[in-house]
């Protein structure tokens, strides 16, 4: 397991939420200090507060716009690859944990538990490092 992801699963046991947990161990990469990273995945906890999308995925979908989007105010050209890319790791992710759903994976619709939240956070951060930092994954 790389550090990075090893890093998440420690947030995720400091007290971080599960877009907390993953978003902090990668802001870095991308000039985003902790604290900033931090305050902007705290809504995504929890599956956005609503028990829905998983708090880990849309810290892949946060991760993944600050590495692919060019950032371009006035002619953004990346979208398109970053949609295709954010498919994929969702898709990668549903693949491993059989929902993207925050209160399908905890059980909560009546099946069972599909992944503890830890277990989500690596997924997600094993999924960043293969599908969006494979030239970075031991950093």
């Amino acid at each position: 397991m790389s550090k990075r992801v090893e890093q998440a699963v420690a947030n995720h046991k400091k007290g971080y939420n599960c877009a907390q947990s993953v978003a902090c161990a990668y802001c870095d990469l991308f000039g985003i200090d902790e604290q900033t990273a931090f305050r902007l995945a705290e809504s995504y906890g929890l599956g956005m507060g609503t028990m829905g999308t998983c708090g880990a995925v849309t810290a892949m979908a946060m991760i993944n716009g600050m590495k692919n989007s060019d950032g371009n105010l006035e002619a953004p050209a990346t979208k398109k690859t970053t949609y295709a890319n954010m498919k994929k790791m969702t898709q990668e992710f549903f693949d491993k944990n059989g929902s993207i759903m925050c209160n399908e994976i905890k059980g909560m619709t009546g099946g069972e538990v599909l992944r503890t939240c830890d277990g989500c956070i690596e997924d997600a951060a094993h999924i960043i490092e293969e599908i969006l930092l494979s030239e970075k994954s031991e950093e």
